[in-house]
This record gives structure tokens, sequence and C-alpha cells, in this order.
């Protein structure tokens, strides 16, 4: 299987957010929690975007390190989301995903710090 590049893996995992906040209950709990969610889920793909036309290695730096704490932020809403109740853990696919993703912008952070020090 060809490996998905991170452009197309960031908007999937936001289509999977925005599915994810319209299968939340109607609840006022759920709902405040899900738009937090919703923001910065979807936000993710937007700052790797932006880090891929950035102007310097600097830029891009900042870029992907904005990319890394909405996703931790992401983190965050699932685990409410769960330890609340208002979804199983089954349910919340995207914890795996968001670890993932994490995984992986953090070794492109190093990689382009590293790049930086040379």
């Amino acid at each position: 299987m060809a490996p998905v590049d991170l452009e197309t893996r960031t908007t999937e995992f936001a289509l999977r957010i925005i599915k994810l906040f319209a299968a939340l209950p109607k609840t006022t709990e759920a709902q405040v929690l899900g738009k937090q969610l919703l923001r910065c889920g979807t936000s993710v793909g937007a700052h790797y975007r932006e880090a891929k036309r950035a102007k310097s290695t600097h830029d891009f730096v900042s870029k992907i390190e904005g990319a890394l704490q909405e996703l931790d932020e992401t983190c965050y809403w699932l685990e409410l989301i769960e330890k609340s109740g208002i979804m199983s853990a089954r349910r919340l696919a995207s914890q795996t995903e968001a670890v993932e993703l994490t995984k992986i912008l953090v070794t492109v952070v190093k990689r382009a710090k590293d790049k930086m020090k040379k």
C-alpha cells in the first residue's frame, strides 16, 4: 500500500472530525465540546498547507508547531468526550489518527530543526 501524503491525510482527518461532530448528541455539553473539537481538528490541515508555503525553515517549523498545538488540543477534546461518557472510545477512532499525525509532525519538526543547525 502506497503511503498517503500528509495533505491528504490531514484533510481526511478533518473530514472524520466533521463526521464525528455531526454524530454527537445534541445536548449542550456535547455540542460545546464538539465545537471546540471541530475548530481545532479541522485546522490541522490548514496549518500543514500553510507550512508547505513557508518562506523559510523557521516559518515552516512555526507552522508545523501550530499544527501540533491543534492536534494536542484535538486529543484533549476527544479525551473529554470519551471520559464524560458522551461517546465511547470505540467510536472515537480519530484519537488514534491524532496520535499518529502527532508522531509524524514531531519527526518533521525535528528534521527541520536539525537542518537549520547545519
